[in-house]
C-alpha cells in the first residue's frame, strides 16, 4: 500500500509561506535526510583503494634493466615502464636491512634503530611508534602477504601480514636451509631437488594472490614481493646462464660503454662518464677468500685487455651469471603478472619496482664454501660479482653498494598504475627516497597518519602526474661511515675517513667534478645540516623508546 503523507504539510499560508505542518516536517525530516546521505556517501569511496604489488630486487645495479640501459633482456619489466612511469631520481640506503627498514616504515633506518649513528655500536629493534606499513594498512582492510626476503627485526605474521614465505637462507639458492611459510620454520632443501630461489619466491606470491582471488576478493591487498636476486652466491640454472654468457666476451668496459650510450639516448643521465676508479676494491678483504676462488678472481676493476685469458674467462661467467639471475626474475614476474591479470586485478594494482642498493662489489666465500671445479653458478660454488662488473653494472655511476656516492644509493623506480597514472614510458626527475614508499601507500589508502613521530617521507602521488614542487627540503645518508646529504641540486658526500666532496647533480650527476674548495661556506652549511639532523635521530630514539 502506497505511503501518503498529510496533505496539510504541503499548504500554503495566504501570503505563499509555508503553513506550520509543512515547516514541522522539514524541521523533523530534513536533517535526517541530510544524516542519511553522508552516512551513504562515507560508505561508497569516491575511487576504489588500489592493490599494491611492491617489488624489491636485491644488489641490482643501476642500468642493469634493458629500460634503463642495461643488455640485460627484461621484457616484463620494461613493458612495465612503458605502461608507467621511470624515476631517474630515486634513492635507498645503499644497502639491504636499512633499505628494507626505510621502506616499509617511511623513516630513515637510523631514526628506528635499524642502523647505527655516530657512536653507536650496532643496530637494534625498532621502536613501538614505527610500525611496519601493514599494519597502518590493515586499518584500511588491506589484507598483506610477503614472499622472500626479509632482512627486518620481529617475523612477518607478527608484523601485520597474513600469509608470508620467509626465505632467510640468502647463501644457497638450489637448497635453503632456513625458511618459514607463515612464520612456521619449513624442513631444509635438499640439492637436486629441482629449488630454485627466485622460482619458489615467486611460486609464493602467485599462491597468496590466487587465495585472495578466491576467498578475499571484496578486499585490496598489499603484497611485498622481496627477491634476494641478484645477490650472492652467484647461482642460476645452466641453461639460463647458458643464453647469457657469449654476451659478455668483450668484457666490463665495453658493456660499460655501450650502457651509457643508451642511458644517454633514453634521457636518464646526462654529463660526463666517470672514470673507473681502478683502485677501489671489495668493501671488506677476506685474502683467504681470495685464495679459495684461484687466479681467475681479480679484486679491482682492471682495464679489461689487462686481464689474463683465464681471468677474463672467469669474470664472463660470473657476469653470466648475475644476468641470469635477473632474467629469471624478470621471467618469474611475468607470472606473477599474468595472475594480476587472470584475476581482473590488473587495471586497479599499483606496482612498485625498485632494488634495496646498487650492484655490489664485495667478494667472499660463505655458507656450503666454493669448489673450483664444479661449474660456475651450480649450487657447489659461491660466486661474488666483484668491483670490476658492479662498476659497469651501476653505470653511470661512482661506487658500489654501502657506499653512498650514487652508485650505491641511486636506484631504479618503475611505478605503473593503469586507472590511476595516466601517462605512459615517461621519465620523473623529481628527487624521492625509499622513506616516500610507506607514506604513498596511505595516502592512496584513504589513512591519515597517526603516527607519533612524523615520518620524514613524502607521498609520491604527485609526481603520478608529473615533475613540479620538490618532495624534500634534503635527503640523508649514514652507512659504515659513508655518509651524504642533498640539498636541491646539491650533494655533499663523503666516503669513510674521506673529505666532504660536494656536487651539482642538476650539472654533474655523475659526481665527476669535486666543488668543495670553491663552495667552502656551503660545505660547511651542508654538514651543520646533516650533523643536526643526525642528532635529532638520536635524540628521537633517546626519549621516545
Amino acid at each position: 500500500m502506497a505511503c501518503r503523507l498529510p496533505v496539510e504539510w504541503f499548504a500554503l499560508d495566504a501570503g505563499g509561506l509555508p503553513t506550520l505542518g509543512l515547516r514541522q516536517f522539514m524541521i523533523r525530516f530534513v536533517p535526517v535526510l541530510i544524516f542519511f546521505l553522508a552516512a551513504l556517501q562515507e560508505q561508497v569511496p569516491a575511487k576504489p583503494q588500489p592493490n599494491v604489488l611492491l617489488i624489491m630486487a636485491d644488489d641490482l645495479g643501476y642500468s642493469d634493466l634493458g629500460c634503463y640501459g642495461g643488455e640485460i633482456k627484461t621484457p616484463y619489466l620494461d613493458n612495465l615502464a612503458r605502461g608507467g612511469l621511470r624515476y631517474t631520481h630515486f634513492y635507498n640506503t645503499a644497502r639491504c636491512w636499512p633499505t628494507r627498514a626505510a621502506l616499509l616504515t617511511g623513516y630513515y633506518a637510523q631514526q628506528v634503530g635499524r642502523d647505527k649513528l655516530p657512536g653507536s655500536k650496532r643496530r637494534g629493534s625498532r621502536p613501538s611508534w614505527a610500525p611496519l606499513v601493514t599494519v597502518d594498512l590493515k586499518r584500511a582492510g588491506y589484507r598483506c602477504y610477503h614472499a622472500g626476503k626479509w632482512h627486518l627485526d620481529g617475523m612477518p605474521m607478527k608484523n601485520g601480514f597474513d600469509r608470508s614465505y620467509y626465505l632467510k637462507d640468502q647463501g644457497r639458492f638450489f637448497s635453503p636451509q632456513v625458511h618459514w611459510k607463515d612464520d612456521v620454520r619449513l624442513p631444509p632443501v635438499k640439492r637436486g631437488s629441482g629449488y630454485y630461489g627466485t622460482t619458489a619466491v615467486a611460486d609464493a606470491a602467485v599462491n597468496h594472490l590466487r587465495e585472495h582471488a578466491e576467498t578475499h576478493a571484496d578486499k585490496p591487498f598489499f603484497h611485498y614481493l622481496a627477491f634476494a636476486a641478484p645477490h650472492f652466491p652467484l647461482h642460476a640454472p645452466p641453461e639460463d646462464i647458458a643464453r647469457c654468457r657469449e654476451r659478455y666476451a668483450g668484457g666490463w668496459d665495453q658493456i660499460r660503454a655501450e650502457r651509457w650510450n643508451r642511458i644517454k639516448k633514453l634521457g636518464i643521465a646526462k654529463g660526463e662518464l666517470p672514470a673507473v676508479e681502478r683502485g677501489i676494491g671489495p668493501p671488506y678483504h677476506f685474502p683467504d677468500h681470495l685464495k679459495l676462488l684461484g687466479p681467475g678472481e681479480v679484486n679491482r676493476p682492471l682495464p679489461w685487455n689487462k686481464l689474463t685469458p683465464e681471468q677474463q674467462v672467469f669474470q664472463q661467467d660470473k657476469m653470466a651469471i648475475h644476468a641470469a639471475m635477473i632474467e629469471r626474475m624478470d621471467q618469474e614476474l611475468g607470472r606473477v603478472f599474468h595472475q594480476l591479470r587472470r584475476m581482473k586485478a590488473w587495471e586497479n594494482t599499483l606496482i612498485l619496482f625498485l632494488s634495496d642498493n646498487g650492484a655490489s662489489a664485495e667478494i667472499m666465500v660463505r655458507a656450503d664454501g666454493h669448489d673450483p671445479e664444479a661449474p660456475a653458478g651450480s649450487a657447489a660454488t659461491y660466486l661474488c660479482l666483484g668491483p670490476g662488473w658492479s662498476t659497469a653494472c651501476n653505470t653511470p655511476f661512482r661506487r658500489h653498494k654501502t657506499w653512498v656516492h650514487e652508485g650505491g644509493c641511486a636506484s631504479p623506480l618503475i611505478v605503473h598504475w593503469p586507472r590511476g597514472i595516466k601517462e605512459t614510458g615517461t621519465l620523473r626527475h623529481t628527487p624521492a627516497h625509499v622513506i616516500d614508499i610507506a607514506p604513498t601507500l596511505l595516502g592512496l589508502a584513504g589513512l591519515e597518519s597517526r603516527r607519533q613521530v612524523p615520518s620524514p617521507g613524502r607521498t609520491l602521488s604527485s609526481t603520478f602526474t608529473g615533475d613540479g614542487k620538490a618532495l624534500h627540503a634534503e635527503l640523508w645518508w649514514l652507512h659504515e661511515g659513508h655518509r651524504a646529504l642533498r640539498q636541491g641540486d646539491w650533494k655533499l658526500v663523503a666516503a669513510e675517513g674521506d673529505p666532504w666532496e660536494l656536487y651539482n647533480l642538476a650539472e654533474d650527476r655523475t659526481e665527476t667534478r669535486n666543488l668543495a674548495t670553491r663552495h667552502p661556506e656551503r660545505v660547511k652549511a651542508l654538514e651543520k645540516r646533516w650533523e643536526s639532523m643526525a642528532d635529532s635521530f638520536r635524540e628521537g630514539l633517546k626519549t621516545s623508546r
